[in-house]
């Protein structure tokens, strides 16, 4: 009984801090599976959860309960913008996607604390009044055991974000969009010759991973932190890139490795409930996750095989 308590505790936890990983790994998977390293993801949840948070502070009074949902849709559509000047960059222009990728992060941080500053006129945004709250599913949250540790005390985002995961696998895998994308992503040439636009493709995919990767820095907003600052996004945008390729660059995949990222973050949180952890200085466990993605990497990377353009500007008629 005390395992299902434990479990009870520690799972609804480790699973809303997975949601934001979720979303953004999935967002990698889109970008990456065309051939175009995202290294903005970072930056991307950045923009994501600050655009969420004026919105949520903005206009809870106006559309009320309905605010956070609201809010990640402003997210979306703002992480989806920025993501077009990293597609510009690094798919018309040829330019170096890592340092492309770099340069949004930075500029993504830079302008958020300097908008909150001009906003607000302190270093962080106020609380958001209309945050999302955990709640029960119901009738599945009184199913004997397995309900009071899946379905109840926990944000429903967690579990949207689990269908998108399966939604990403049968787009990218059943779907003609899905075969354009990973020949794309593989022989771009092959793909050109068979008359699959590849610009158009990688645009499309980085403008996803943009979207998506905005909806997770938004969930991790109204959900960990309720606020915004310079310290909102500290390295998640980063785990969700280790994520993609510890998950080899699978949408399932990314799901179970952002999961397990998602339950090292939880470490901090439910340490004083598990008895061998109780003890542990919190500083141990806060950097437990960054950890965890280092050793994650060093095992696997050389293992996981990443699709074979990924990275390579395309030039029509050369290569």
């Amino acid at each position: 009984m005390y395992i299902v308590n434990l479990l009870a505790i520690v799972v609804p936890i480790a699973m809303f801090y997975s949601a934001p990983l979720i979303f953004t790994a999935l967002g990698g998977v889109f970008s990456e599976r065309s051939g175009v390293i995202n290294i903005g993801l970072e930056g991307l949840m950045i923009i994501g959860a600050f655009s969420s948070v004026v919105f949520n502070l903005a206009y809870a009074e106006v559309f009320g309960a309905l605010t956070p949902w609201l809010s990640i849709l402003v997210a979306a559509i703002i992480g989806g913008l920025f993501s077009v000047m990293h597609a510009v960059a690094s798919i018309s222009f040829r330019a170096d996607q890592t340092v492309s990728g770099v340069a949004i992060n930075l500029m993504a941080l830079g302008l958020g604390v300097f908008l909150t500053r001009e906003l607000y006129d302190k270093g962080q945004t106020d609380m958001v009044s209309q945050p999302f709250y955990t709640q029960s599913v119901p009738i599945l949250s009184d199913i004997p055991i397995i309900g009071n540790i899946f379905f109840s005390g926990t944000y429903y985002t967690s579990y949207i974000a689990i269908a998108v995961a399966v939604i990403a696998w049968f787009v990218i895998y059943k779907t003609p969009f899905g075969l354009r994308l990973r020949a794309v992503g593989e022989h771009p040439m092959a793909a050109d010759t068979n008359g699959i636009n590849v610009i158009k493709t990688r645009y499309i995919a980085v403008i996803l991973s943009g979207i998506l990767a905005g909806i997770g820095g938004a969930i991790y907003a109204q959900t960990i932190t309720f606020n915004f600052s310079g310290s909102t996004i500290v390295g998640q945008g980063f785990m969700s890139i280790a994520a993609v390729i510890f998950g080899k660059w699978h949408p399932i995949g990314a799901l179970g490795a952002a999961l397990f990222f998602g339950f090292a973050q939880s470490l901090s949180v439910v340490s004083g409930t598990i008895p061998f952890l109780a003890n542990v200085p919190n500083v141990y466990l806060v950097i437990a996750p960054y950890v965890f993605t280092i050793l994650a990497l060093a095992g696997f990377i050389g293992r996981a095989e990443a699709p074979k353009a990924n990275g390579v500007p395309y030039i029509k008629g050369g290569r």
